[in-house]
């Protein structure tokens, strides 16, 4: 297992490679710069060159990269070009605000989605299992920004039981949690119907029910202990794509999060702090994943068995 885990850390090397110079690239290829804000009337072309100059816009591209990735070799995420604070200080000041929502909407979205999911399993081919296939695939279908801005439209604008963002109160954390939480219940929904559906054709349930054991500890401990790996797959999956791409749920809520914090990046061209968060965003994902992977080791035993004989393996060969 350690072994594993160190490999799928090393591979965290060319992803960091691949999104940094990509992110680079595309900033450079947008139009406008970040020195278009604060060129003025009464400056002369040579002040505009030397702005340009102090901000290394005089250097081609690959060289820019190259400089920033060498910074980076040394620990240093650079500096925001807009404020001139140290990237890592201003993404470390705003993901806990996106791990809160990430954390609420999974907690609220398994909450809905396993027991939805076994009960249509349990009542498969019913109205009730096609009501449940509905409402995945709207879930499923509709984008999170358009889910926010009908609740936006609903619950703040005609309603006006929520305000329309976050203003630091716990009415303002209600729909962002809720649109998180509903996109996340959508797909681990599906997943754990069509998991329940495959483990409860097997044998070993209707010998258990055979034997007397109670209906509920049967779907619970039996069924649902073996259909874990793809729920968890899916959980995980889900949240890292939120714990990475929240961004477009924190715009339209003005959510004080990393997802905005990107987004105001690159609308700024402040190349070196949207590279510097999608890199520590690409970093998170990888880890998400790898913690994934490690539960899946703790609810399936044959897994375990897995890691433990390759490790005896190795000891006798050695």
């Amino acid at each position: 297992m350690l072994r594993y885990s160190f490999i799928r850390i090393l591979w965290l090397i060319p992803i960091i490679i691949c999104v940094s110079f990509i992110i680079f690239a595309l900033m450079d290829l947008a139009p406008g710069t970040i020195v278009d804000s604060m060129i003025s009337d009464q400056m002369t072309q040579e002040d505009v060159e030397n702005l340009k100059a102090q901000y290394g816009l005089d250097k081609p591209m690959i060289y820019r990269y190259g400089t920033y990735m060498w910074g980076l070799l040394q620990g240093d995420l650079g500096k925001s070009q807009v404020t001139g604070l140290p990237i890592w200080e201003l993404y470390i000041s705003r993901f806990p605000k996106t791990l809160q929502l990430a954390l609420t909407g999974l907690v609220l979205g398994v909450a809905i989605a396993i027991p939805l999911g076994i009960f249509a399993a349990k009542h498969a081919g019913t109205i009730w299992d096609n009501l449940t296939t509905v409402f995945s695939l709207f879930g499923l279908s509709m984008p999170p920004f358009w889910l926010g801005l009908l609740l936006l439209i609903w619950f703040s604008y005609r309603i006006k039981l929520f305000p329309a963002g976050y203003d630091g109160t716990v009415a303002g954390y209600i729909m962002p949690a809720i649109t998180t939480g509903l996109v996340m219940a959508a797909t681990t929904t599906r997943q754990t119907r069509s998991a329940m559906l495959e483990v409860m054709r097997q044998d070993y349930l209707r010998t258990a029910r055979a034997k007397g054991v109670p209906e509920r500890q049967v779907t619970t401990r039996h069924a649902l202990g073996n259909a874990w790996i793809p729920i968890i797959t899916s959980i995980g999956m889900t949240l890292s794509r939120t714990l990475a791409g929240s961004a477009v749920v924190e715009a339209v809520y003005s959510w004080p999060g990393v997802g905005r914090l990107t987004v105001e990046a690159v609308a700024q061209r402040d190349a070196p702090l949207a590279t510097g968060c999608v890199i520590l965003t690409s970093i998170m994902y990888v880890v998400m994943l790898l913690i994934v992977d490690i539960l899946y080791a703790l609810v399936d035993p044959r897994i375990r068995a897995q890691f433990s004989s390759d490790t005896k393996k190795r000891r006798a060969a050695a």
